[in-house]
């Protein structure tokens, strides 16, 4: 359930560039005193994100399991470690200090599961493409897909 909330935004007339403040000049086409004063109902979600649902309290001895279906690494302590493989669909963050091997080991399991056809992306917020690309040719861990 979403909270309807009301905001002021101006539109261009000219062109329908929308701002959040009025200007005296549209920065999209230039025009003068052509921004116009509109309230608009929007919903209280982030932009680009659905409205939540809300939530109900479920018992948790109610819910029902069953044997999920993992895919193993190929890194049998990194299984071993995530209960038997990676959960499709799961995000595990792997954390530790500077230089401890998270992006060596990150690699090496990817290129592990891009070897055995799965897709795989990698993202880093720190490296560059450049580094990365230097580390998996040390590694030996270049491979289609990667």
């Amino acid at each position: 359930m979403s909270r309807k909330t009301e905001k002021t935004v101006y539109t261009c007339q000219q062109c329908g560039h929308t701002s959040p403040k009025w200007l005296g000049r549209c920065p999209a086409c230039g025009q003068w005193d052509t921004l116009v004063e509109e309230v608009v109902r929007t919903s209280a979600a982030r932009p680009g994100m659905p409205a939540a649902e809300a939530a109900v309290p479920v018992p948790i001895d109610s819910v029902s399991v069953s044997e999920e279906f993992r895919i193993a690494t190929g890194i049998g302590e990194l299984d071993r470690v995530l209960g038997g493989g990676v959960v499709p669909g799961a995000m595990v963050l792997i954390g530790g200090d500077p230089g401890i091997g998270k992006s060596t080991l990150m690699l090496q399991t990817l290129h592990g599961l891009a070897a055995a056809g799965r897709r795989v992306l990698y993202v880093s917020g720190e490296e560059s493409i450049r580094q990365i690309r230097i580390r998996s040719q040390r590694l030996g861990t270049l491979a289609p897909g990667l």
